[in-house]
């Protein structure tokens, strides 16, 4: 199984928008700018094995993202939850549809399939052939904590607490990703046990809301017991440098583009 990194950045990506008009720069936080590994889109995975490609999440930058690491094949798109920096290039997806000429399937529970339809109602026509002048889905429904099976790809999700809402972690054999999480019920952590790569979320160093930090990432490893932890969702504080620097050797910050190889 070999995964790819689209992006690891919060909400806002690194840099936010912001800081002196004209200047163009944004807002860094304490990251440095000239490190390009603290340059962060929105984030996305993608899984790949035997030939099975699994996009997980599409959120604002996904266009930029399939362009920057020469992808044009999907086969699959398993969404975690329905926060716009996780779906809002649902319709970019289109062009993923004419270049397999055929429907996307599209995976997620059954509240995130309606909050999708809400927001992009014409994708989710049957589609009649012809031309893709719109995205196109297969629609799977997926249950909120259970097998799940796409393509060669048979693991596991589960529920996560995010601040006030629910997102969707995954396990895929001895790999694991769990963005957007703030705590877990207890079986979601149980089923986390004796991974060997995970990446999760970790927006900051201090505590949060709706979103791992540092220290709580660390207890959950204690826990989980990981060869390899690696952080995405990461905010503006989250200094690449200065997190390889100050975290254990075994857990190491994510950047755009990043791949692991048969985890």
């Amino acid at each position: 199984m070999k995964i790819t990194i689209l992006g690891c950045g919060g909400s806002a990506g690194v840099p936010m928008i912001g800081g002196e008009e004209g200047v163009g720069t944004g807002i860094w936080g304490a990251c440095d700018p000239t490190n390009s590994r603290n340059h962060r889109l929105r984030s996305s995975i993608l899984v790949e094995h035997e030939g099975f490609r699994l996009l997980v999440d599409s959120g604002p930058d996904i266009r930029q993202q399939l362009l920057s690491n020469g992808l044009t094949r999907l086969d699959g798109v398993l969404y975690t939850h329905a926060h716009s920096d996780h779906i809002a290039g649902l319709d970019e997806l289109r062009a993923v549809n004419r270049v397999i000429g055929r429907p996307l399937k599209l995976l997620a529970t059954t509240p995130v399939i309606d909050e999708l339809k809400s927001r992009f109602s014409y994708v989710f026509k049957p589609w009649e052939g012809g031309n893709f002048y719109r995205a196109a889905f297969d629609v799977v429904s997926l249950p909120s904590c259970g097998e799940v099976e796409a393509g060669p790809l048979k693991g596991v999700v589960f529920p996560q607490k995010h601040g006030w809402t629910q997102s969707l972690g995954m396990r895929f054999g001895s790999f694991a990703y769990c963005t957007d999480v703030e705590s877990f019920p207890e079986e979601s952590l149980e089923m986390l046990k004796g991974v060997s790569t995970w990446i999760v979320g970790c927006f900051q160093w201090k505590e949060h809301p709706s979103h791992a930090w540092v220290e709580r990432v660390l207890q959950w490893r204690e826990f989980i017991q990981p060869q390899r932890t690696i952080l995405t969702h990461m905010g503006p504080d989250m200094d690449y440098d200065i997190l390889r620097r100050e975290l254990p050797a075994d857990v190491e910050p994510a950047w755009d583009g990043m791949v692991l190889e048969k985890v």
